[in-house]
């Protein structure tokens, strides 16, 4: 994410220009555009024509510059775009004031947001700009007859691959090496800076010694971890290990990873925790959160006043910053996010137990 400039207006709001340059950065901005702001940039618009003596142009779009105060948002990941809509409040055309237009955000789109910053925005937004230079990660995870590959993003792991076959012996067994070449073929066509192999067993070592005659140049790039399973629970014990942290240290999933063991081992140990909105706002106002864990998604539904919680979440994450606490925003994408929200979407790391 690159911010082009941020100044603050008479009426005490951020306008700040931002450039999102990745798929993250749309999945970013999507957490920090709320009903309400104010969007501005270039767009195209179709226009109806009133004027007998104008020829409806049809599909015909005209260039122009719109500012509309939003009213949905949505990131669109599989079209690798940000829908931002709303009423337009100011345009290059006077005659489109009022009506409703829908921004498409793609990477590398210029964008004028007006708003109100959380506290928690803030951070989201530094986070982007910080994790510009972080490299990406491609996770292979590989045993006897299967192997699978992920790709890490800040909004979550996604599967690129899943490959099976029959190896060892057998009328239907299939050579080893052929196992290897998919999976290096597949390695080949990620656009990562990294690579991790993981897997029980020998069968990842092979699969390195494979690598390093057939594409020595992605093998030299690759780090080996030892896991006891492949797949989802192959990449969640990656990152729980820190082994993606090793070359991508700004990694959000990594910490969500093992912020939400430790929940899950303080909950089952009864230990300092509390979750859920009730239990959490009176640990806020005790002082008593050292991590407050929210979910993203819950967050936007709360302060769209959709959601169903009788209390106010940023006065819970305000509290917690000015007591000294912490604040991590969990992403819905991701395992981690999933059981939070099981937990009512909310949950905090005590300092000491409350009666």
């Amino acid at each position: 994410m690159q911010i082009q400039s941020q100044e603050t207006t008479a009426e005490g709001a951020e306008r700040i220009e931002v450039v999102p340059e990745t798929l993250d950065d749309l999945w970013h901005l999507s957490y920090v555009i709320e009903p309400g702001d104010l969007v501005s940039g270039d767009t195209t618009r179709r226009i109806q024509r009133n004027d007998d003596n104008l020829r409806d142009k049809g599909g015909e779009r005209e260039p122009m510059w719109i500012q509309i105060e939003v009213t949905d948002v949505e990131f669109a990941k599989f079209a690798n775009r940000l829908r931002v809509g709303g009423e337009i409040v100011d345009c290059s055309r006077e005659d489109q004031l009022g009506f409703h237009h829908t921004l498409n955000v793609e990477e590398h789109t210029e964008l004028t947001v007006e708003k109100h910053l959380k506290p928690d925005q803030a951070d989201r937004l530094e986070e982007a700009v910080e994790a510009t230079e972080n490299p990406d990660v491609a996770i292979a995870t590989v045993e006897e007859g299967e192997a699978h590959v992920h790709t890490v993003a800040q909004y979550g792991t996604e599967e690129r691959a899943t490959i099976t076959s029959t190896t060892g012996k057998g009328e239907y067994a299939r050579p080893r090496k052929e196992l290897f070449d998919e999976l290096a073929s597949v390695l080949k066509r990620q656009d990562v800076d990294a690579y991790i192999l993981a897997g029980p067993g020998f069968t990842k070592q092979d699969a390195l010694d494979h690598f390093q005659d057939e594409i020595p140049e992605i093998a030299e790039q690759i780090t080996v971890v030892d896991t006891s399973a492949v797949g989802d629970r192959g990449v969640h014990e990656v990152l729980k290990r820190g082994a993606v942290e090793d070359v991508q240290q700004q990694t959000r999933i990594a910490e969500e990873a093992d912020y939400i063991d430790e929940l899950m081992e303080r909950i089952g140990s009864g230990a300092e925790v509390a979750y859920g909105p009730e239990e959490v706002a009176k640990a806020a106002d005790y002082g008593a959160i050292e991590t407050l864990l929210v979910l993203d998604e819950r967050l936007r539904l709360e302060r769209a006043g959709e959601g169903d919680w009788d209390i106010d979440v940023d006065q819970i994450i305000e509290t917690t910053e000015q007591k000294g606490g912490d604040v991590t925003v969990f992403s819905a994408e991701f395992a981690p996010g999933q059981q939070l929200s099981n937990l009512g979407g909310i949950a905090a790391l005590l300092r000491y137990r409350l009666d």
